[in-house]
């Protein structure tokens, strides 16, 4: 970032957020419950499949600033607006001074099941707006 500021403001999406097709879905949950459960917990997992549904894709956002962590957005939303500023921070944020240097954005994938997965990430500096929301 160069020269000061006093706001940073993080514009984050992805998509698609869930998996439409059931059939799909199902095969997906079925497969992964024989790989990674024990035999014992399968089959009332599997009875229960539809609780599960609809599978969705979930990509999370973590910052860093010049000196640290900064705190992470584990959030479900497939879209979201994250601000920073020496006041104010969305939650999961910290609040803080806006401080020169390099900062770092992470895109934690905890889970695509979808074919493809495509992500929009916006990141800017601005003024304060004195709401600090």
């Amino acid at each position: 970032m160069e020269g000061a500021c006093d706001r940073l403001c993080i514009q984050f999406s992805y998509s698609p957020k869930k998996l439409e097709d059931e059939a799909k879905a199902k095969q997906l949950l079925e497969r992964s419950v024989q790989m990674y459960m024990e035999p014992a917990y399968r089959q009332p997992i599997l009875e229960k499949m539809d609780r599960y549904l609809p599978l969705t894709n979930l990509v999370t956002v973590s910052v860093d600033d010049p000196v640290g962590y900064r705190g992470a957005c584990h959030r479900h939303d497939s879209e979201q607006w994250l601000v920073l500023s020496p006041s104010a921070a969305s939650p999961g944020l910290t609040k803080g001074p806006i401080t020169e240097g390099w900062w770092s954005i992470t895109l934690s994938v905890h889970s695509i099941v979808t074919g493809s997965c495509d992500y929009r990430l916006a990141v800017w500096t601005e003024p304060a707006r004195g709401d600090d929301r």
